[in-house]
């Protein structure tokens, strides 16, 4: 794979420390600095111990479990390590999930339509919560944290002010009995049956956007502006590099992320509580920098993103399965995220130190 990215000049692609840039010289080497390599330890690392420490985790059913848990965050957690390698994070990711599903089950039920309608409508504004967050980046040069920590809060408040409103209480009304209601439930919430096990359709979900999301960054010539803006804005801008453009479509990715999230939740239960959501965002940036990406930028992988939201499913599910105190989630939890970040700022000094 060459190491200069189509459309970036060579002094810009130098600088992003990524996977499609090592030079190492043997394939021990080149393995040593994949972003995703801590995550994958970590990962096989606590699935050997929930499989010696729980009897039932390796059942079909507890695997069906684990991935289902990892599902639902790693369709987050993809394009926000999009966003991440780009030099930008999103706190308003996990309120927006809740947010789309609200306008898909308000718009249909109160306009008695069918609910792909309200399903199109919410995919449209879900759209436009994301290119709002990146216009809003590049016309004020606010940091990422203060402009969707503002969204964060106005979503949260618009979630319960207008559910409240329109509905009269803090949930929505069920659409279960709308019309479209049962393909779009089979199409966003339906459970399949492989092998014995049953897997929900979120994981296809979910293995659909890691492919995407690795084609994008391997393979496109966006792929290389995101790293090339995360690893240094200024001269991607001097080489002619969109950065503006290239940020508003990586939060707009985030948005679609969210909108699928969203559906997934109105199908599975019929109804959306207006307060959910909110706290996931961490959930999500945690499951991205596990898995390789860095605060800083210009560095990680699709690849490693899914791994860590794997590896978050297997520590929440595991330790049930184990019947340990569930009060020990959020120590392993955090534990792992200082680790994976030790390990990621070592596998990154050695991909530079490679070069």
């Amino acid at each position: 794979m060459s190491a200069t990215a189509p459309g970036v000049s060579p002094d810009v692609s130098s600088d992003a420390s990524d996977e499609r840039f090592l030079r190492s010289s043997s394939p021990l080497q080149r393995l040593l600095t994949r972003p995703e390599l801590g995550s994958l330890v970590g990962a096989i690392a606590v699935f050997c111990c929930f499989a010696l420490a729980a009897d039932g985790f390796l059942r079909a059913s507890s695997l069906g479990t684990v991935l289902y848990a990892s599902s639902t965050i790693g369709i987050m957690a993809v394009p926000v390590a999009l966003l991440m390698i780009g030099g930008e994070f999103d706190l308003s990711a996990g309120v927006l999930v809740t947010s789309s599903a609200l306008v898909s089950s308000m718009f249909s039920y109160q306009m008695t339509a069918n609910v792909w309608v309200g399903v199109g409508v919410s995919l449209l504004v879900t759209l436009a919560v994301g290119a709002f967050n990146g216009i809003m980046l590049a016309r004020t040069g606010l940091p990422s944290f203060i402009v969707t920590l503002g969204t964060f809060l106005m979503l949260t408040g618009l979630n319960l002010g207008l559910t409240k409103l329109i509905s009269g209480t803090v949930s929505t009304r069920t659409v279960a009995d709308m019309e479209g209601f049962t393909t779009a439930r089979a199409l966003f919430a339906s459970t399949l049956t492989v092998g014995g096990t049953h897997i929900k359709v979120t994981v296809l979900w979910w293995l659909a956007l890691v492919a995407l999301g690795s084609w994008i960054l391997l393979r496109t010539r966006a792929g290389n502006w995101i790293f090339a803006v995360g690893g240094n804005e200024n001269a991607a801008r001097a080489v002619g590099v969109p950065v503006a453009r290239t940020k508003t479509a990586l939060y707009m990715g985030v948005a679609l992320g969210a909108w699928i999230c969203g559906q997934h939740l109105l199908f599975s239960y019929d109804v959306v509580q207006s307060g959910e959501g909110v706290g996931n965002e961490l959930i999500y940036i945690i499951a991205a920098v596990i898995g390789g990406c860095l605060i800083t930028g210009g560095h990680g992988s699709a690849v490693g993103a899914a791994v860590g939201a794997l590896l978050f499913g297997m520590t929440s599910k595991g330790i049930v399965f184990a019947e340990w105190n569930p009060d020990w989630f959020k120590f392993f939890l955090g534990a792992m995220l200082l680790l994976a970040t030790l390990l990621n700022t070592w596998v990154r000094r050695r991909a530079e130190a490679s070069k």
